[in-house]
């Protein structure tokens, strides 16, 4: 009888934060499937695991579910290693369960999603800022009344999405990213001669009005203009998800 009780007590429970969960809604974060920029030294592409796993973090732990998707779906490449909130994610919060298993486009719904966020490394650049199926969807979850959020190299994966009116969502809206005069001292990619675009160069073309360090009180600063929240480094990645979460329980 006791552990009938028992059971029923864990049923319920879970149910509770199901519930919970399901009242506060998902967020989808899109990920890249490139590894590589296609140069014969094989300069790295990917993701940053530091601007996917702290934001997904920030998400699970105040009651969102997250959802992963990406242009050929599946695993996808990842550098750094997992330090700090990324290593705590990845062993409780199942994050490698998730984006390993990530959705290709026609599996996404975009009026399952209250928020949109795209987090850096060069591949996002790659094959998601042509991504047809994708920008639709950014497109359609932001005029949903959706939240839109990027780090680093993550705002130039959205540079190009249009709305239904023909315009470019970030037309006439502050939004930053990382900044060409910091992209051209960098041997990452030699000093962004691999990039298929350079960022702020393609946010300014589409008409956004791109913050630059000499913009912002703090380099760290985040950008929250219309529903659109950027920054350009990593370290305020988890601030990004915090400031998209203030703006979902706002709206």
């Amino acid at each position: 009888m006791k552990k009938a009780f028992l059971a029923l007590l864990i049923v319920l429970f879970v149910m509770a934060c199901d519930n919970e969960e399901n009242k506060k809604g998902r967020i989808l974060i899109i990920v890249s499937n490139t590894e590589d920029m296609g140069d014969p030294e094989k300069h790295f592409a990917g993701n940053n695991l530091w601007e996917v796993a702290p934001p997904y973090h920030i998400f699970v732990s105040h009651g969102y579910k997250v959802d992963f998707v990406s242009p050929t779906g599946g695993k996808v490449p990842f550098s750094m290693d997992p330090v700090g909130i990324s290593s705590y994610t990845i062993k409780y919060e199942n994050f490698n369960g998730n984006v390993e298993n990530s959705l290709t486009p026609e599996f996404v719904d975009y009026t399952n999603y209250k928020a949109v966020f795209i987090g850096g490394g060069y591949g996002p650049l790659f094959d998601v800022a042509n991504n047809e199926n994708l920008l639709s969807i950014i497109a359609e979850i932001y005029e949903n009344g959706g939240i839109v959020g990027g780090c680093g190299h993550g705002p130039g994966a959205f540079a190009n999405v249009k709305l239904s009116n023909g315009e470019y969502m970030v037309k006439d809206k502050k939004v930053t990213g990382f900044p060409n005069s910091t992209e051209v001292t960098k041997s990452w990619a030699k000093e962004g001669t691999l990039l298929p675009i350079m960022l702020e160069d393609q946010l300014r073309k589409n008409g956004a009005i791109f913050q630059t360090k000499s913009d912002l009180n703090d380099k760290h600063d985040v950008v929250i203009d219309e529903r659109i929240v950027t920054t350009m480094f990593l370290p305020s990645s988890a601030i990004v998800a915090k400031e998209m979460i203030n703006e979902i329980e706002k709206n």
